[in-house]
């Protein structure tokens, strides 16, 4: 069983907008909180505000720790590519909030742009169900 540890944040701004990031890799292509996978031996803290670095251009600052979810995903259901067996999906998500930076899209890699919605838009959006639980963590849903 493949294991993934990945540490995300919750961003919004004074209008009530979130922050996503619109996942590219796999089979199907969905918004999702931006974040991503921790490297070997790094604080889950600082892989959170890299990561929305990375895919957003926004630098942040952690506010506080929300939850931690820990989902086993059935290899048939992967989203990935020529999956091999199952995958322990291990999410820490952050409440952070933006300290610098401008919106802008990544660039080879796994998200191709970023944008904000207003809370009541994300329902409607093509989503991965961690946005609805890391709004769930947050109060926000």
């Amino acid at each position: 069983m493949d294991m993934r540890v990945a540490a995300y944040a919750v961003i919004l701004d004074d209008e009530r907008r979130l922050l996503l990031a619109h996942w590219t890799e796999g089979r199907r292509a969905a918004w999702t909180m931006p974040g991503g996978g921790l490297e070997p031996g790094e604080d889950p803290e600082r892989a959170a505000r890299r990561e929305v670095r990375e895919e957003t251009g926004f630098r942040v600052e952690i506010d506080e720790l929300l939850g931690i979810h820990s989902r086993v995903i059935p290899e048939g259901r992967r989203l990935a590519d020529d999956p091999v067996g199952p995958l322990h999906a291990l999410r820490i998500v952050y409440r952070a909030h933006i300290t610098g930076g401008r919106l802008r899209n990544e660039i080879d890699g796994s998200t191709d742009r970023a944008d904000w919605f207003p809370l009541a838009e994300v329902k409607r959006l093509q989503r991965v169900k961690l946005v609805d639980i890391a709004l769930r963590m947050s109060g926000h849903l």
